[in-house]
């Protein structure tokens, strides 16, 4: 069969169709700096980009969920050239090339792929290693990534059966192999591991979604011997070939105790380096890689750039290591791209290609999949460059002079700490927040870098920083005022940080719109009983509900996914419901406390956040005017799938 060739002479659309997504303001604001640029892709190409590789020759390769191989000459221009390099693959989510070969995880192996007869078309399609499947849905596997010393790295993906679990060999692992196919096993713990780098030292760190045993989305630098978090992986552990000997039993959890500290209970499991707040910074992690284009793609040399599947995003880390261990702070760096990220790589012209998919796993970028590059105009924006921890306190380094007389102000910086519980529930909430207070504020001669004395800074926990009304001398104002430190370590191993009296930080807050005890003036009961759960897919399990006006209303509202969901009623329209869901999505830290229900008069009345297998009773009164209201569940990212039509008649 002849290779299949597609030019491409004007093409305005890409994808399944032309990407007309709406940005928003934050998104236009970066755009003055970084520029999102379609990568062309003819209708008759379904690219759910899996793996991303340049060739020898500057071509793109691009393996697909499909099954395919596509060989795209000219990327960088507006008429690539596509063609069909291989195909009947099973879904391929990683792609490498090393010595005029392709590399690719299949679902149920390590490929190798090559062109024997030079005519862009893969002749030879070899087996390095393979390794068993459930037939598992969820059974996803990753890479490769090549050591130094040629070896590859693949990670596997634990199969999902209500949760995660190992039901074939080496899931939930990172293996080492050979170019001759011998398998070492390196570590695990892993729930779900599509994103994997190496730095130039050899070191891996890998990306983590949340989910069971994972409060938030995370990076972990991984070991041989390492336990990154999930134990289901461990009923492995017993095999010869095994780097560790930590049995599933071994790991109970433990009533509030975040994984920071289980750590320290056992020694095998290893702490995050990097949490991206779930929700807040992204809630479903992708792929990693590092500033290695000398300055060509702004300021960031040397740090981490790492994708969000569900936000459509790239955020932004940088890391330091203290005392042997790595950690550092994560920040917001370009949003707005057409579907979900999960792949990235850089181009020869110090353009970051991102390829994304979305089909099965919802995301904001509405298209089903897409390719784009991502370029740096020149200009520099005003950032929080760095962030460094010190034994009392933080140095913070800017990407321009700041203000004087702002940046000296201890007012003008607020710190908090907050942390996430290991446990073997679906995700965490924010635990333990606690304000921390600035002491003291010191400038450097340049005014490019702050160092802030600081009490309540807390080992274990993650510290936002947040920085709204700064400005550079030139009167910008940051472009992301908002960072997240990781804080495992401090230079010397004692932390001087003078500890908060009130380490409780309690709140007091009162939602008057959640009432679960049935009024006084009901002597003869609710007028109408109504009972509401959910069912997969981030739905409720009812479509509609009707109810007389001025009833008296029981409604029951039962958890039986595995997320955390709230019911909330909202006012009359469609306006009013996508109005608040957005209002939820926007709260923040204080979100988890708030139940994540916006105080707003168009919240009628509401749950609090119910966890899975469990359920909450409110009692109301129908609104008075008839018509069509909306229940919603506005934890954030749930909002716009999870609704139900709350009739009133």
């Amino acid at each position: 069969m002849k290779s299949i060739y597609i030019s491409l002479i004007v093409l305005l659309a890409f994808s399944s169709g032309s990407f007309a997504q709406e940005l928003s303001k934050q998104a236009l604001k970066e755009s003055k700096y970084y520029s999102i640029v379609n990568v062309p892709i003819p209708d008759s190409v379904k690219l759910e980009v899996g793996g991303l590789v340049l060739t020898d020759a500057d071509e793109l390769g691009v393996s697909t969920r499909r099954g395919e191989v596509w060989l795209i000459k000219e990327p960088y221009g507006n008429t690539p050239n596509y063609n069909r390099f291989a195909f009947g693959l099973h879904e391929p989510l990683g792609l490498n090339y090393k010595d005029s070969s392709f590399y690719l995880s299949q679902r149920g192996e390590l490929t190798k792929l090559t062109d024997v007869d030079n005519d862009d078309r893969a002749d030879l399609y070899q087996t390095i290693y393979s390794w068993p499947l459930s037939g598992n849905y969820h059974d996803y596997s990753y890479g490769p990534k090549f050591k130094k010393n040629g070896n590859m790295l693949v990670t596997l993906n634990l199969s999902w059966i209500g949760h995660g679990a190992s039901l074939s060999k080496w899931r939930g692992w990172l293996l080492e192999i050979t170019p001759n196919g011998e398998m070492t096993p390196i570590a695990t713990g892993l729930r779900s591991p599509s994103g994997f780098e190496l730095n130039e030292n050899d070191e891996i760190f890998y990306t983590e979604n949340q989910g069971d045993w994972v409060g938030s989305g995370r990076m972990t630098h991984l070991e041989k011997g390492d336990f990154a978090g999930n134990p289901e992986g461990l009923v492995w552990s017993g095999e010869t070939n095994s780097p560790l000997d930590l049995k599933m039993e071994d790991v109970e959890e433990q009533s509030g105790m975040s994984l920071y500290e289980y750590s320290k209970k056992i020694p095998a499991l290893k702490a995050p380096a990097i949490w991206f707040p779930h929700t807040i910074l992204g809630i479903s992690t992708s792929d990693l890689i590092y500033d290695t284009t000398g300055g060509k793609f702004g300021p960031f040399e040397g740090q981490l750039f790492v994708g969000d599947q569900g936000h459509s995003k790239i955020m932004r880390v940088y890391m330091e290591k203290v005392n042997g261990v790595y950690q550092g702070a994560a920040f917001n760096f370009v949003e707005g791209f057409s579907s979900g990220i999960l792949r990235m790589i850089w181009g020869s012209d110090n353009s970051m290609f991102v390829g994304m998919t979305s089909r099965g796993w919802r995301s904001t970028g509405s298209a089903e999949y897409g390719l784009q590059r991502l370029v740096w105009n020149g200009k520099t924006p005003f950032e929080i460059k760095t962030m460094k921890a010190q034994e009392d306190g933080f140095i913070l380094e800017f990407t321009k002079p700041i203000n004087r007389k702002l940046g000296k102000e201890t007012s003008t910086y607020q710190i908090t700490s907050f942390n996430y519980k290991y446990h073997n529930t679906y995700g965490s909430p924010i635990v333990d927040q606690q304000k921390a207070i600035i002491q003291k504020v010191e400038l450097s001669e340049d005014m490019r870098s702050a160092r802030l004395t600081v009490d309540g800074m807390r080992l274990g926990f993650i510290h936002q920083l947040k920085i709204p009304d700064l400005i550079a001398t030139t009167g910008e104002k940051l472009l992301h005022n908002t960072g997240y430190y990781t804080l495992n370590e401090v230079p010397g191993g004692v932390l001087k940080s003078r500890p908060i009296i009130d380490e409780k930080n309690t709140k007091g807050i009162v939602q008057p719109k959640r009432t679960n005890e049935m009024p006084i003036a009901w002597q003869n009961g609710a007028d109408q009983k109504i009972g509401v759960a959910t069912k997969p897919g981030l739905k409720y399990d009812v479509d509609q509900i009707i109810v007389a006006k001025n009833s008296k209303i029981e409604l029951t509202f039962t958890n039986n996914d595995d997320m955390l969901h709230n019911l909330v009623l909202t006012q009359m329209g469609k306006a009013s419901v996508d109005k608040v869901g957005d209002m939820g999505l926007r709260l923040g830290l204080d979100g988890a406390d708030l139940n994540y229900v916006p105080d707003t008069d168009l919240v009628l009345i509401h749950t609090g956040i119910v966890e899975p297998g469990t359920k909450e009773t409110i009692y109301f009164q129908a609104p008075s005017i008839p018509g069509e209201y909306w229940i919603v569940c506005t934890f954030p990212g749930h909002a716009a799938s999870m609704r139900t039509k709350f009739i009133v008649e």
